[in-house]
Formats: C-alpha cells, structure tokens, sequence
C-alpha cells in the first residue's frame, strides 16, 4: 500500500475555444476500469453531437492499467496526449474525455496535441488535485483544563486535527503521518505533562489539497 500519491478530486470539467473548435474537459477520479468506460460512455452520451469524444485513464496502485482512446483524431493526436499529461502529473485513479466541436478549421497533428494536451491540463487545474497521505489515527483524551492550549497547538501543527468530541472529558481525534508514531505520542506527553491517554484508531488515507504535484511523496 502506498503511503502517499496524488489524484484529482471528485469530478470536474472546464473548456476552451481553440481555432473556433470548442474543447470541453471533463476529469473524474475512479478506481476501476469498468467505472472510468462508465464515465467515458456518460460523457459520450451527454455530448453524442460532438465530433470526438477522446478519453484516456490511468487506474492502480502501480498505474497497472492505462488506456487512450482517439476516437477518431488521427492516430496518436488525441488519447495519448491526455494520457500523457495523467503521467506527467503524477495523478493514479483519474480519467479524462476530451469533447471536441469542429470548428472548421483544421489544426494539424501538433496543434492537436496541444489542443488536446492544454485542454487536458486546464480541465484537471479547474477540478483540483488532492495529496491522498496514509495516516495513522490517535486518539487523545484529557481534562478541560488543557483544552484550548492543546487545540490550538494541534491545529497549528503538521498533524491532521479531525474532530473533537466533547464528553467526561475532551477527545481529540488526530492523524499523524505513518513512520512519525513515535515522535508524535513524545511530544503529546511533553506538551501535556504526561496527562493525556493516547490511543491508537485505525489508519486511513487523508485527502491534502495541493497546487501542483511538484513536492515529492514521502
């Protein structure tokens, strides 16, 4: 299991008008291959009077399945571009339909490739990428005394501050990046003089916005 990757979030779309042809973007997140030709076929369907409705996807842990679709462009000037910027941006688990409306002005295979590429890239900005970090769950009980001190400390820390629960005595719920287990449990009795319970809850995958997928995954 990876410890951290990127993907887009849920679903999007934008568009632009290249040469008078109209290039609409759409962008899902999806884990299997049967749910990105379900996407692909939807997109198809809603813009059935397009002239091309070209698709790429790129599904697994180890992008283990990839698949590009021209729909019709010349060979090579459509599916693979899109597929191409996926790469290039490190994102698992997404798909894309390129809808094109000719219009009337041929581009040429490298003005589709640019087409193609940029509306691709465009439409994936405008639905937002998402950091998806494996996390460790903790949760840290102490009296109301140490309430606002600790809260603010959590939140102003690396660590994901999730919830609060408000019972006998104040629980909060907070991930920590695998491998930092440790150091985060010395640091939870330091800042608390030892007048915490901490428990471990299960582990899960935390979504973290990001403007771009430059950083390195840790």
């Amino acid at each position: 299991m990876l410890s951290a990757y990127f993907t887009v979030k849920k679903e999007g779309n934008d568009e632009q008008m290249i040469r008078k042809s109209r290039f609409i973007g759409y962008v899902k997140r999806v884990e299997t291959e049967e749910a990105a030709q379900d996407f692909i076929q939807e997109i198809k369907k809603k813009h059935h009077d397009a002239t091309h409705n070209c698709s790429a996807y790129i599904i697994g842990e180890h992008d283990q399945i990839q698949k590009a679709n021209d729909d019709g462009e010349p060979s090579g000037t459509a599916g693979v571009p899109i597929l191409e910027v996926l790469k290039k941006q490190h994102l698992k688990d997404t798909a894309v339909v390129i809808t094109r409306y000719f219009g009337g002005i041929k581009l040429g295979a490298g003005g589709l490739i640019r087409a193609y590429g940029g509306t691709t890239s465009l439409a994936i900005k405008t639905t937002g990428i998402v950091k998806r970090q494996r996390m460790r769950g903790y949760s840290i009980t102490v009296d109301y005394g140490l309430l606002g001190k600790l809260e603010n400390v959590l939140r102003n820390s690396e660590f994901i501050l999730e919830d609060i629960h408000y019972l006998e005595n104040v629980e909060f719920i907070v991930f920590v990046k695998e491998g930092e287990d440790q150091g985060f449990q010395d640091w939870i009795v330091d800042l608390t003089n030892d007048q915490a319970i901490i428990a471990a809850t299960e582990g899960k995958y935390i979504e973290i916005e990001v403007e771009s997928t430059e950083e390195e995954i840790e």
